[in-house]
């Protein structure tokens, strides 16, 4: 009996005492204030942010807030919750208050930003009165995820102007806080949502799992990752369900287009520049599907969340993947804080990964609008951009963190006596002039096409594109060039035909379309695939 008590009570103490050790915060209930924050982002900066908006908040008002974090998964998920939840608002608006009858065109015309020409008084009645309304989804911001999920959430009606530019116009005239940068934009033109911290994409790699496959050098471009050694070796994510690996493969795409448009101006130099632009779309667009293609062949997996890949990779589950950059680093310092040194790796391929943002806005109809200004002010200040990078127990940092994230403002890095704090010193972003040029003409209108083609391609078909990829590279010259070119075969998914029919078909108020695409689609490229399998057997 004693020994079993001693056990039960060792077991006790064991669940205890991270309860006990915990540091103290108030509950939202216990608070005078709350704020309600839906976000895709980790534990360690919900965590770091949490604390250090209590503590300013308090500083500034005298009274105490708590963050009351939503976390329902990707950015996909969070779109969807937002939408639900405004289209049940804004029924009940309709219907009750207003006494009109609800029908599917008043709900795709209330939150339909581009209304046709043609749109008849009650979708456009519908549209002016959401806009003029409270009607939300019962949260106050929206903190993380990709400009293009901002965009969309802003032409829909969901942000409204948070004041934050009135309130402090210095940031923003001083160019602190830009607008855009090399072509990618950082802000919204209505101020409806604001870049908060930088972004930018590559590859983490396991240099462990690496030598055991085969490799004698590390991965320094995404051409890379198409070396047949990586088969069933790398770890990705669905881009219908993370909206980061979306813009990772978009940035593979404006990277294509660019060398492209390089080649094509040194053998045409007096072709005019339009002409050379469209051109180099057009091939890069292939030539990027086919990169990427290849990338997919070599898949161990497809997994919803883009957090999953990192982790895989230091685990060596994996031998590389693609994903966000603070997501690598994070790894690289999680591995190397637990004794494991730096068998984790991360690179974003020069001149292939562009800068983004990962921004955040005030929601339609906030609950607690007062307080959810005031984060964003915590956040856009160079108090809250210091928890970004600096590191843990430095003057103004995180507590428990390193987050590993670059911070938006520009004054930022021109802090000299903040080099000792940072994490990273030595990045500079804004004086780097090697970075990807984003060119919003040639693929800012494909985001949803790029994850809904590359799905189609490499994840709904990898267990045929699979087998013709392992059949080729293992068959004999000129087998394995005639079945490449027959797996590469993107004429039903080329640039214009994105742009033209498949574009209509995702872009349709009928769902039933885009599944008739998928399933075409789909079996087109099982055709190729099985076409390729003949070729490389000598079937």
């Amino acid at each position: 009996m004693l020994k079993r008590a001693l056990i039960l009570l060792a077991l006790a103490a064991t669940i205890a005492v991270p309860f006990l050790l915990r540091p103290s915060r108030p509950e939202p209930g216990q608070s005078q204030d709350t704020v309600i924050v839906i976000t895709p982002h980790n534990e360690a900066i919900r965590h770091e942010f949490g604390i250090g908006f209590q503590k300013w908040y308090l500083a500034r008002t005298g009274r105490t807030v708590s963050v009351d974090w939503r976390v329902i998964g990707g950015t996909s998920e969070i779109a969807r919750y937002i939408e639900s939840q405004s289209v049940g608002s804004f029924r009940n608006l309709w219907t009750g208050k207003m006494g009109r009858p609800w029908s599917s065109a008043v709900q795709a015309a209330f939150q339909n930003g581009r209304l046709p020409a043609d749109a008849t008084p009650v979708e456009r009645e519908a549209r002016a009165a959401y806009m003029a309304s409270d009607s939300g989804c019962g949260i106050d911001l929206f903190f993380g995820g990709g400009s293009p999920d901002f965009a969309k959430q802003a032409r829909a009606g969901r942000l409204v102007d948070s004041g934050i530019e009135s309130q402090h116009p210095e940031w923003f005239q001083s160019g602190d806080i830009p607008r855009n940068f090399r072509g990618e934009p950082f802000s919204d033109p209505g101020h409806l949502w604001y870049g908060a911290v930088l972004s930018s994409f590559g590859i983490v790699y396991n240099r462990d799992a690496l030598r055991r496959i085969g490799f004698d050098r590390e991965p320094a471009d995404w051409a890379d990752l198409t070396d047949p050694r990586f088969m069933g070796q790398i770890g990705l994510c669905d881009p219908t369900k993370s909206g980061s690996i979306t813009v990772a493969f978009e940035n593979v795409i404006q990277e294509q287009m660019h060398r492209r448009l390089a080649r094509i101006l040194a053998s045409n130099p007096s072709l005019t520049p339009k002409l050379a632009s469209d051109e180099a779309a057009r091939e890069g667009w292939v030539d990027a599907m086919r990169l990427l293609q290849k990338v997919g062949a070599n898949a161990r997996y497809f997994t919803d969340t883009s957090q999953k890949p990192p982790i895989d990779v230091a685990a060596g589950d994996c031998a590389a993947g693609m994903c966000i950059d603070f997501y690598g680093t994070e790894q690289q310092e999680a591995v190397r804080r637990r004794g494991g040194g730096d068998r984790v790796g991360f690179v974003s391929p020069a001149g292939g990964a562009a800068f983004s943002v990962d921004p955040i806005g005030l929601l339609r109809g906030a609950p607690h609008a007062p307080v959810a200004r005031a984060f964003i002010e915590y956040v856009l200040s160079l108090d809250g951009q210091k928890l970004w990078d600096f590191k843990t127990g430095t003057p103004g940092g995180p507590v428990e963190f390193a987050i590993r994230r670059l911070p938006i403002r520009r004054d930022f890095y021109a802090q000299e006596a903040w080099r000792a704090y940072r994490s990273d010193p030595d990045t500079l972003p804004y004086a780097d002039n090697a970075g990807l040029v984003y060119r919003p003409e040639w693929t800012g209108a494909l985001y949803l096409e790029i994850g809904f083609v590359v799905r189609v391609m490499t994840q709904d078909t990898h267990a045929e594109l699979a087998r013709a990829w392992r059949a080729a590279n293992e068959a004999p010259e000129p087998l394995r060039s005639r079945a490449l070119e027959a797996i590469g075969d993107m004429s039903a998914v080329d640039y214009d035909r994105c742009l033209g029919p498949i574009k209509a078909s995702l872009e349709s108020r009928h769902p039933v379309d885009a599944l008739a695409l998928a399933r075409d689609l789909a079996a087109t490229f099982r055709k190729n695939y099985a076409s390729a399998e003949a070729i490389a057997t000598g079937r």
